[in-house]
């Protein structure tokens, strides 16, 4: 978007400066809006799942601000002349059944004809001006921690090609289906948050090098501390992995430093493209385990301390 016009605003908190998960504009001094947009093309083969993902990654971008959704319009993509209208039907059941949720009003959208479906959310929701979570701002000394695990994008491709099993298959889709509203919501009663993003499109790796760029500092990785699904593995060996995998890799890899005993395949799974994904946070170590026991107790069971802000190198990061 470089050379574009932009018109300045001092009302604009987050606007596309930044690699921000969402865009925060203030209405009042107690008072902010965050709008956000998301859809894309099915990973599952349920309409219905299919619809409940989508929904579920749209509204992530709120929950990564630190504020509540409100309301939503549905975006649309479908080939009405060439699919039964009961496809769409039932992703947009999915969709609303997890806006309901979310305690997310529908109060639109727009559809168009397409040669496949696409569906996702334009959301809208609210959070205080001075409480809003920037993918920018870790410290060095602080505790990173990853609130879902690693392989959306790995299960998917082997499911595409008929290799993964249902019981992997289904924890993926639990994962992708799993509002970040729990993490969030204890993220916004505490002061000590210096830094939020969640994990999508770019990886693990992509969207922590994010917040080292923004923050300027760097990041220590323990490998052996991320959590993931197992079972990817062997694909992660085989070279069962998507396609964005292997795109992250190749436009970060100058970033990333892998210490020797650190196998590949592992490094692969943090480049992994996520849908849906779970929030990373930095906070310092102090409040780092505190915040982990309370996720724990909230039902966020994988969420895991994965390594530490460094002062240096500057973005870049470590993986031991």
């Amino acid at each position: 978007m470089k050379g574009l016009p932009l018109v300045a605003d001092p009302n604009l908190i987050v606007g596309m400066e930044h690699a921000e998960d969402a865009g925060v504009y203030r209405l009042r001094d107690d008072l902010a809006i965050i709008q956000t947009v998301d859809f894309f093309t099915p990973i599952v083969d349920d309409p219905y799942t299919f619809g409940q993902i989508a929904a579920t990654n749209a509204l992530g971008d709120v929950y990564a601000m630190g504020g509540r959704p409100l309301t939503a319009m549905n975006i649309v993509c479908f080939p009405i002349r060439k699919m039964d209208v009961g496809i769409l039907r039932d992703i947009l059941r999915g969709g609303l059944d997890k806006m309901r949720e979310a305690g997310v009003l529908l109060i639109g959208g727009h559809s168009v004809e397409d040669d496949e479906p696409k569906y996702g959310l334009a959301v809208t929701g609210v959070v205080h001006p001075d409480r809003v979570l920037f993918n920018r701002g870790a410290k060095p000394g602080d505790k990173l921690i990853l609130t879902k695990p690693l392989g959306t994008g790995i299960v998917s491709t082997a499911l595409k090609g008929g290799l993964a099993d249902p019981e992997l298959v289904a924890r993926s889709i639990a994962c992708m289906t799993t509002l970040n509203a729990k993490a969030s919501a204890l993220l916004a009663q505490r002061e000590d948050i210096h830094a939020c993003t969640d994990i999508t499109g770019f990886g693990f790796l992509g969207h922590a090098l994010e917040m080292a760029e923004g923050s300027e500092i760097g990041m220590t990785v323990d490998a052996a501390s991320v959590p993931y699904f197992t079972g990817i593995r062997a694909f992660a060996e085989e070279g069962i992995v998507p396609g964005g995998l292997i795109r992250n890799r190749k436009h970060r890899e100058s970033q990333i430093e892998i210490a020797p005993a650190c196998p590949g395949w592992l490094v692969d799974i943090l480049f992994d493209p996520q849908t849906a994904g779970g929030l990373l946070v930095a906070l310092p170590a102090a409040g780092a385990e505190q915040l982990l026991r309370q996720m724990h107790a909230a039902g966020i069971a994988e969420a895991a301390i994965v390594g530490d802000v460094t002062a240096s190198p500057k973005g870049k990061i470590l993986i031991v």
